[in-house]
């Protein structure tokens, strides 16, 4: 154990007494000093969304702060802390001021009034602001400490570029998040690295890129759920409603298709049910605990809270998988695959004992489809409607392009793509612009490194900001403006730019990218070509500020009104 780990534990041991308390060291002593004084808060966790309410978790007794607090101020005061490791890292600050100021990127007590002494917690969040704060400081390669883990952290375009594409076989590996780990225990591809994540990637991005295979393409199943997704719009009546569920019930059928090979109707039970965890879990994903227990797990593992809710909820969305896997295995044609899980099994049946293909990685490798395939782009189509409804005028433009391109006698295709700049245009400011992930799941390095001058170790976990390349000043001009024409040329073409990368970049880009382009462009303008996306209340009150949920960044709650176009 790290000397600044067992005065950690000296500082807060029962009553400051037994023989840890007892060391006589100054800093032991000012420790037990500082924490004797120490008066925890009441917490109270509340947030809502579709009848996933945190409340339903085990509260978070706010007794945690202190031995957090406490290990940071022992790790401080530890000369382990400064001693330097193997490698010649980045500046950055010290070990406790790392940890306050990364904790700042977003994450505060508020003070509730209505309360008295009761708080709420915002959670973390990444911020560009803050997070040039540090880089303005230190360079836009810095490191800080999170917990007694150094990591590298990437600010703005060209530093994260130069990693994740001009390096990027040393930038390749992934770092391991606890919060996961149950879960997939290095399974699947998201969390896997080596061989493992190789085979499974390339299977992945090859079934999904030929997905001609069965009586539909991909592009045919989605253009099906935005026409159910359409009739159940019109099912409002001009009703102010909230988007939020009926978004991801849509997008995860897509999901369902290209997996199970069918599709489920809204009101199935079972398909309820399996949304609502699957919105359970990212929501714990992407909570202060959750955040919390990446950073200090054997403590974190010892506290009730919402955390270890994550890994009951993800029980359950495997117990899904594995029941379905286990129907289309007693009907699998080899010879014929109608679905992914069917190609999976296919070379399963070869009984390749050198392949990946088992059923631990193809029910974890599901389960990345599911949980990476529906909450995020759920959640950018519904930031895509609260902006589209904040801005008529951006909607105004997009519903001529739609008359001009396809017209109201056929469905919007993906060819239709290259002749609509605007609506490309619009959907990539939206992506830039509501940067629901700020920041990337960690990469790790899979060799010693020497990058921009430093000589960092094999295994360094790094962590691309991918805020500061949307938000780049030096690649978009007044970025916290939402500006579709940035991606417009002179001529009203679209243009690409360098600074965009919503699905990350190298050889970790998402490998359902493809499919998100698609969805995103199918979807939206499916709906455009039916409705017209209107407020309920006045457009001053509407807020395209992101609201703070944890580690990813969602739109406020609102209403929606969907009023039908004239055909």
């Amino acid at each position: 154990m790290r000397a600044g780990t067992g005065l950690c534990w000296a500082a807060f041991s029962a009553g400051g007494e037994g023989a840890a308390a007892q060391q006589t060291s100054l800093s032991q002593r000012s420790l037990r000093e500082t924490w004797g004084h120490w008066r925890p808060l009441e917490w109270e966790w509340e947030w809502e969304w579709e009848g996933v309410s945190k409340k339903s978790f085990p509260p978070a007794p706010a007794r945690w702060a202190q031995p957090l607090a406490a290990l940071f101020l022992g790790q401080h005061f530890s000369p382990a802390a400064s001693l330097s490791s193997a490698g010649l890292f980045p500046a950055g600050p010290s070990s406790l001021v790392s940890f306050l100021g990364w904790w700042d990127l977003g994450g505060r007590l508020s003070p509730r009034t209505a309360k008295g002494s009761q708080y709420r917690w915002w959670g973390l969040q990444t911020t560009p602001g803050l997070s040039w704060q540090m880089g303005k400081e230190y360079g836009p390669v810095f490191t800080v400490f999170l917990g007694l883990q150094r990591v590298v952290v990437l600010c703005g375009y060209q530093a994260v570029k130069e990693a994740l594409v001009d390096q990027a076989e040393e930038f390749s590996g992934r770092g391991q998040l606890p919060a996961f780990s149950k879960d997939f225990n290095h399974h699947g591809i998201v969390f896997a690295n080596g061989q493992r994540w190789q085979q499974l990637r390339r299977f992945s991005l090859t079934t999904l890129r030929n997905f001609g295979m069965g009586k539909r393409s991909i592009e045919e199943r989605i253009q099906e759920e935005a026409q159910c997704l359409v009739e159940e719009l019109r099912k409002a009546e001009g009703t102010p409603f909230d988007p939020t569920f009926l978004l991801s019930r849509a997008v995860s059928n897509v999901i369902c298709s290209i997996v199970f090979g069918n599709r489920f109707e809204y009101s199935d039970e079972k398909f309820l049910r399996l949304n609502k965890l699957i919105t359970e879990r990212f929501c714990i994903a992407s909570s202060t605990e959750a955040a919390l227990y990446n950073i200090f797990p054997e403590i974190m593992e010892k506290i009730p809270g919402a955390h270890h809710a994550g890994h009951r909820c993800s029980q359950q969305i495997i117990g899904f998988i594995k029941e379905r896997i286990q129907v289309q295995q007693a009907s699998l044609d080899p010879c014929a695959p109608q679905n992914y899980i069917d190609c999976f099994l296919a070379k399963m049946e070869k009984h390749n004992p050198d392949s990946e293909f088992c059923m631990e990685n193809l029910v974890m490798a599901t389960f990345n489809l599911f949980f990476a395939g529906t909450e995020t782009i759920s959640t950018t189509l519904r930031f895509g409607f609260l902006i589209l409804m904040k801005h008529p005028q951006v909607q105004e433009k997009l519903h001529k392009e739609i008359d001009r391109v396809i017209g109201a006698g056929r469905w919007p295709s993906a060819d239709d793509r290259r002749q609509m700049p605007y609506m490309e245009a619009v959907l990539h400011e939206i992506q830039r612009f509501s940067d629901i992930l700020p920041m990337s799941l960690p990469h790790a390095l899979t060799r010693d490194t020497h990058f921009r001058g430093y000589a960092i170790p094999k295994g360094t976990y790094v962590y691309p900001l991918l805020s500061t390349v949307h938000y780049d000043a030096e690649h978009h001009a007044s970025p916290e403006q939402f500006e579709p024409r940035r991606f417009l040329d002179s001529h009203g073409r679209f243009k690409t730019a360098d600074a965009f990368m919503p699905f990350s970049a190298g050889k970790r880009l998402c490998l359902g990218e493809g499919l998100a382009r698609m969805e995103l462009f199918l979807f939206l303008t499916t709906i455009l070509q039916a409705f017209t996306l209107t407020s309920p209340v006045p457009l001053g009150e509407v807020s395209i500020v992101p609201d703070a949920s944890g580690v990813s960044r969602v739109p406020m709650r609102y209403q929606l009104l969907v009023v039908p176009r004239q055909a």
